[in-house]
């Protein structure tokens, strides 16, 4: 028997097909296509979210020649935030997906700041108010789609993270839930009371009726129809970031790691207790697994890879391999930083409205400097996080960090990294750790896997590590300059 993981992210749909020793048979996936109608607008289509999704899964069974019969669960990970809604009847979106990383509710977020919401939310999500979190995001659907306010109040629509919306589909309609981590993204949800708090959702205008139900992490909840598996359950459930936490065993208080995709995530198991940040970092609630809700401090960097990608965009590139081998054809950046902030920054900055920067251009610049420096922002905004973190906490961070996502495989980034951190970093033989953690979520929901004990040692096997190499003086004029060149990046664009 296996489990079925299914990765829905920002740029693919992602399946892998994981054994009883943690083994990832196989794995495939489909492109997903970002949509960019107006600046700082990010959409996707649902329904090409949903069939990328099954293709892959289609596929991924395939090439492991495992037939459906042999699935014990289906585990599910997904992009965070992003919110659709759709007709409860025909199954149809009302509007395209709204991405995490769109700016489009900006200017209600600042009404609700101006208005003093910022506490209110705060205690009881352990979020900030920003147009990252969905609950703006919704209330702009409800507001700006023609009748679709009207068809909430009478109950036809609902509406939900990616992760309700794949479950509706693949259920037949039949369940619509989200799990706890996820439902800890909206702003909406009370991380104490674990439920839709009713005074946010008048704050926010959202009626109930539209929301899924919540549910734990681990354990079965839906099944699939006989058209999609063969009526198999879905066991796991969480949100990509804490699916990630999950995946790299990071099950006691102080482990963290950072998940390098699209955007940067680092995320610390603070245990059972709920921890507010001093340093405008989230509370979010990291699972529910095992009769234990267990909750997490999380930094987010909105542009990691996504970096990378620009890269190649630009023509600098030809594909991000390359990068590891240019950066290292230098010994430095030559005093050159990239802040990547072609969305904002998020933590510890929180500025909406700040834009990316280049600064410490000479004429001895090369294309190779500005590659390496693109390489060193992404370690130079995981420190800000880190830093963040540890002053928040009473408790010492491990002393090493666990790292995962498509750039964790660049080296030179991977050996900055140690070095800017002056930690050990950790990189598991199995990088695909997202899909990991929603496939042990799903056998332990299920039986497949007996306790945590067997998972610990599936993730210990094999890892590498990169031990820091910097002196201190270097690390720290590094540093010192990096926070200059942010700088000049907080507050560009006009409010």
């Amino acid at each position: 028997m296996y489990v079925l993981a299914l990765d829905q992210g920002t740029t693919s749909s992602r399946a892998a097909v994981v054994s009883s020793d943690g083994l990832i048979k196989a794995v495939a996936f489909r492109p997903l296509k970002q949509y960019y109608p107006r600046p700082g607008w990010v959409e996707h289509d649902p329904m090409e979210i949903f069939s990328g999704q099954l293709e892959a899964a289609n596929e991924v069974l395939f090439k492991a020649q495992v037939e459906p019969r042999q699935i014990a669960a289906i585990g599910l990970t997904n992009q965070r935030e992003t919110v659709v809604v759709w007709d409860r009847q025909t199954g149809d979106p009302i509007y395209p997906a709204i991405v995490w990383q769109c700016r489009r509710s900006a200017a209600l977020c600042d009404e609700y700041l101006q208005a003093g919401q910022a506490e209110l939310v705060a205690e009881r999500t352990g979020l900030i108010i920003d147009a990252y979190f969905s609950a703006t995001k919704l209330r702009w659907l409800l507001d700006n789609v023609d009748g679709a306010r009207q068809k909430a109040l009478q109950g036809r629509l609902a509406a939900g993270t990616v992760d309700s919306w794949l479950v509706w589909r693949l259920s037949g309609g039949k369940a619509h839930i989200t799990d706890v981590s996820n439902a800890s993204r909206t702003m909406l949800f009370n991380i104490h009371t674990l439920d839709w708090d009713d005074e946010l959702l008048a704050l926010f205008d959202i009626p109930r009726s539209i929301l899924p139900q919540i549910v734990p992490s681990s354990g079965i909840v839906a099944r699939t129809t006989g058209e999609f598996f063969g009526g198999v359950p879905v066991a796991g459930m969480a949100g990509d970031q804490q699916a990630a936490l999950f995946g790299q065993g990071c099950f006691e208080q102080g482990q963290a790691k950072i998940t390098y995709g699209t955007g940067c995530f680092v995320l610390l198991n603070t245990g059972e207790e709920v921890v507010r940040s001093k340093n405008k970092l989230l509370t979010t609630v990291a699972w529910q697994a095992l009769g234990k809700t267990i909750y997490a401090l999380e930094g987010s960097v909105f542009i990691a890879g996504a970096a990378v990608d620009w890269l190649r965009d630009v023509g600098l590139i030809g594909s991000a391999a390359e990068t590891a081998e240019i950066a290292s054809s230098v010994a430095d950046s030559a005093g050159v930083y990239f802040v990547p902030a072609f969305v904002g920054l998020g933590a510890p900055y929180w500025d909406q409205y700040a834009r990316g920067v280049i600064v410490g251009l000479e004429r001895r610049t090369t294309r190779a400097h500005i590659v390496r420096a693109v390489l060193e922002s992404i370690a130079y905004q995981t420190r800000d996080l880190l830093e963040a973190l540890q002053s928040d906490v009473s408790f010492p961070l491990a002393a090493s960090i666990r790292v995962d996502g498509g750039v964790s495989k660049n080296d030179f980034l991977m050996q900055f990294q140690a070095d800017i951190l002056n930690r050990c970093v950790l990189r598991p033989a199995q990088t695909e750790t997202t899909v990991l953690g929603a496939a042990y979520l799903a056998g332990l929901g299920c039986g497949f896997w007996q306790d945590i004990e067997q998972i610990k040692a599936n993730v210990e096997a094999g890892a590498r590590v990169f031990t820091a190499l910097m002196q201190e003086p270097a690390r720290n004029k590094l540093y010192d300059r990096w926070r200059k060149a942010v700088e000049c990046a907080l507050g560009w664009e006009e409010r």
